[in-house]
């Protein structure tokens, strides 16, 4: 990394840690430079200015997190659709704890409704549902998956991953756990593949499964 990418960085982390404290509003360019210990004009020279910085942090974020999936989908004509959901599962919570200031941020931006965030959604976050939700289905054509929704299934599955990085805070003073620790990790991708298995997963017989489809479909 040169010079110029480790300013950058410096003062992109500033910006994070500031903005989660302060808000993005209530974070001046200024305190941002004083954090990261730069000249301010850097800032505008990078990134043009406060608004540049955070859709660079932005994007930084979610087009890493949608590649995650989509790598991992395109290894399905390889291994079974369950291998591809747990290297999807694993991944994306390795990434939010190794990056759990930036995670947070922006899983909180990304519940603004602005410009910027409708468009990173049409972006990035239509094109994670769309790989999950292939996934999903080809799972259910494989029958390694049951006939469920798949759209229930893409936001079930995106909430449990993304809401201990979204909340950390009630993650660590209700249940006492540090979500960007890397034991936390461990414990919680046991917990959703648990939830996998007895939620998605079709290992269950033939007579259960017409059992669960008549009590969803009287739902």
């Amino acid at each position: 990394m040169d010079k110029g990418e480790k300013t950058k960085r410096k003062v992109m982390d500033a910006a994070v840690s500031l903005f989660n404290v302060r808000g993005y509003s209530g974070t001046s360019v200024r305190a941002i430079a004083n954090e990261a210990g730069v000249n301010g004009a850097l800032i505008s020279y990078y990134f043009g200015n406060k608004q540049g910085l955070l859709e660079q942090l932005m994007i930084d974020f979610l087009e890493n997190y949608t590649n995650i999936v989509e790598e991992s989908y395109k290894k399905l004509e390889l291994v079974s659709a369950k291998s591809c959901l747990y290297t999807i599962v694993t991944d994306l919570l390795k990434y939010q704890q190794k990056n759990h200031h930036l995670a947070r941020f922006v899983h909180r931006e990304v519940t603004l409704d602005s410009t910027l965030v409708r468009e990173l959604m049409m972006t990035y976050l239509m094109k994670e549902k769309h790989f999950v939700k292939a996934l999903v289905e080809a799972g259910m054509k494989k029958k390694e998956f049951r006939q469920l929704s798949c759209d229930f299934v893409v936001i079930q599955l995106r909430a449990l991953l993304t809401m201990p990085y979204s909340q950390p805070q009630y993650i660590r003073e209700v249940y006492h756990l540090q979500p960007h620790e890397e034991y936390f990790v461990q414990k919680y991708i046991k917990h959703i593949e648990r939830w996998l298995s007895e939620f998605l997963y079709n290992d269950i017989s033939e007579s259960e499964e017409l059992k669960l489809n008549k009590i969803v479909s009287n739902k």
